[in-house]
Protein backbone atom coordinates (compact mmCIF):
# COMPACT_ATOMS: atom_id res chain seq x y z
CA UNK A 1 0.00 0.00 0.00
CA UNK A 2 1.19 3.20 -0.96
CA UNK A 3 1.30 6.14 1.48
CA UNK A 4 -1.32 9.41 0.99
CA UNK A 5 -1.54 12.21 2.48
CA UNK A 6 -3.72 15.56 2.37
CA UNK A 7 -2.92 19.04 2.29
CA UNK A 8 -2.82 22.27 0.80
CA UNK A 9 -1.55 23.71 -2.60
CA UNK A 10 1.22 26.51 -1.67
CA UNK A 11 2.74 26.70 -5.36
CA UNK A 12 1.44 26.14 -8.44
CA UNK A 13 4.10 28.31 -10.56
CA UNK A 14 6.08 25.21 -12.05
CA UNK A 15 4.79 23.10 -14.88
CA UNK A 16 2.96 20.05 -14.24
CA UNK A 17 4.64 20.59 -10.21
CA UNK A 18 2.80 21.40 -7.07
CA UNK A 19 3.71 22.41 -4.19
CA UNK A 20 1.53 20.94 -1.12
CA UNK A 21 2.15 21.84 2.49
CA UNK A 22 1.10 18.77 5.03
CA UNK A 23 -0.29 19.81 8.54
CA UNK A 24 1.51 17.18 11.01
CA UNK A 25 -0.27 17.65 14.47
CA UNK A 26 1.69 15.90 17.57
CA UNK A 27 1.88 15.37 21.06
CA UNK A 28 5.19 16.64 22.83
CA UNK A 29 6.76 13.89 24.74
CA UNK A 30 7.96 15.74 27.70
CA UNK A 31 5.62 18.65 27.83
CA UNK A 32 2.44 17.00 26.78
CA UNK A 33 1.63 19.78 24.79
CA UNK A 34 0.27 19.58 21.12
CA UNK A 35 2.11 20.72 18.46
CA UNK A 36 1.76 21.86 14.73
CA UNK A 37 4.50 20.68 12.26
CA UNK A 38 4.25 20.76 8.80
CA UNK A 39 6.02 19.46 5.87
CA UNK A 40 6.14 20.63 2.23
CA UNK A 41 6.02 17.78 -0.93
CA UNK A 42 6.43 18.63 -4.40
CA UNK A 43 4.14 16.51 -6.62
CA UNK A 44 3.22 15.87 -9.99
CA UNK A 45 0.19 17.26 -11.68
CA UNK A 46 -0.39 15.97 -15.34
CA UNK A 47 -3.57 18.04 -16.12
CA UNK A 48 -2.80 20.61 -14.08
CA UNK A 49 -5.61 21.17 -12.09
CA UNK A 50 -4.65 22.29 -8.66
CA UNK A 51 -4.50 25.59 -7.93
CA UNK A 52 -3.24 27.47 -4.71
CA UNK A 53 -5.49 27.20 -2.07
CA UNK A 54 -6.94 23.57 -3.01
CA UNK A 55 -7.00 20.83 -0.87
CA UNK A 56 -5.28 17.98 -2.67
CA UNK A 57 -5.01 14.17 -1.50
CA UNK A 58 -0.83 12.87 -3.06
CA UNK A 59 0.75 9.53 -2.87
CA UNK A 60 3.92 8.42 -3.15
CA UNK A 61 5.25 7.12 -6.35
CA UNK A 62 8.36 6.42 -8.16
CA UNK A 63 11.04 9.56 -8.32
CA UNK A 64 10.02 11.40 -11.22
CA UNK A 65 12.51 14.38 -11.13
CA UNK A 66 15.13 15.41 -7.84
CA UNK A 67 12.77 16.58 -5.84
CA UNK A 68 9.18 14.79 -6.88
CA UNK A 69 8.03 11.10 -5.19
CA UNK A 70 4.47 12.21 -5.36
CA UNK A 71 1.72 12.62 -7.50
CA UNK A 72 -1.61 14.32 -7.30
CA UNK A 73 -4.45 11.95 -6.89
CA UNK A 74 -7.63 14.22 -6.24
CA UNK A 75 -8.71 17.92 -5.10
CA UNK A 76 -10.50 17.05 -2.80
CA UNK A 77 -12.11 21.31 -2.19
CA UNK A 78 -11.72 24.25 -4.67
CA UNK A 79 -9.98 27.33 -3.07
CA UNK A 80 -12.56 30.18 -2.33
CA UNK A 81 -11.85 32.77 -4.66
Amino acid sequence: MKKTKIGQVVSDKMTQTIVVRVEDRTLHKKYRKHISRHTKFHAHDAQESAAIGDMVKIQECRPLSRLKRWRLVEVLKRAEV
